[in-house]
């Protein structure tokens, strides 16, 4: 499989703009719809790591309202990093969704305009219906990721309070009043992790999709 997230950042900045960015790749086999595939392929491993990253975090937040004894800073310490790690886990996300969007926008107005040239009319019509058919098909999925990125939220809101207060009151009393939150930052979690689930799942239909 070919990674162009990282060629991607480099060769934007030696060639200043998308055109030429696009060009460079062509020249090489490349194409809009194989950067497409490939910005799908990294959106969705940024998903499987946050779901572990998210599923590492709940445990350790459990850890924490759990405490029985031993170094309650330590424990806090670790909840501290998980949060700082799933923050990072939610940008990668955005970031990739982000990429995704950029180029599949530029695909569909290429293959738009490029209907025009084609002069075989049965062609340029099997063309039309292919590219209404892969771009609905495109927005179905990019719902699904973009819904699961609004899921992310409501957890890092809920993970940033406690980590917050725990800050300034890091005592056993302090501990006892959070556990009333664990059911909810849990549920919370495991609906993030489903519509993760989802989205990583319309990714490989899609991606089945346009490769055949």
């Amino acid at each position: 499989m070919r990674k162009f997230w990282v060629l991607a950042v480099v060769l934007c900045s030696l060639l200043g703009c998308e055109s030429a960015y696009y060009g460079a790749w062509e020249k090489v086999g490349v194409h809009k719809r194989d950067i497409l595939v490939d910005r799908i392929e990294d959106t969705r491993s940024a998903q499987e790591d946050a779901q572990e990253q998210f599923k590492d975090a709940l445990e350790q937040y459990r850890a924490v309202v759990n405490f029985d004894g031993g170094d309650l800073e330590t424990h806090y310490n670790r909840l501290n990093q998980e949060y700082q790690d799933s923050e990072k886990a939610a940008a990668a996300i955005s970031e990739r969704i982000d990429g995704v969007e950029d180029v599949a926008e530029d695909l569909f107005d290429e293959w738009e305009k490029e209907l025009a040239l084609i002069e075989n009319r049965t062609l340029r019509e099997d063309s039309a219906r292919k590219l209404h058919d892969t771009r609905y098909k495109y927005q179905h999925m990019l719902k699904a990721m973009r819904r699961a990125e609004k899921s992310i939220q409501p957890v890092l809101t809920a993970m940033r309070d406690q980590v917050l207060y725990l800050k300034h009151n890091l005592n056993a009393r302090a501990i006892a009043s959070l556990k009333g939150e664990l059911n909810t930052i849990s549920t919370d979690v495991n609906r993030l992790i489903l519509d993760m689930q989802k989205s990583i799942d319309e990714s490989n239909l899609f991606i089945d999709r346009i490769r055949q």
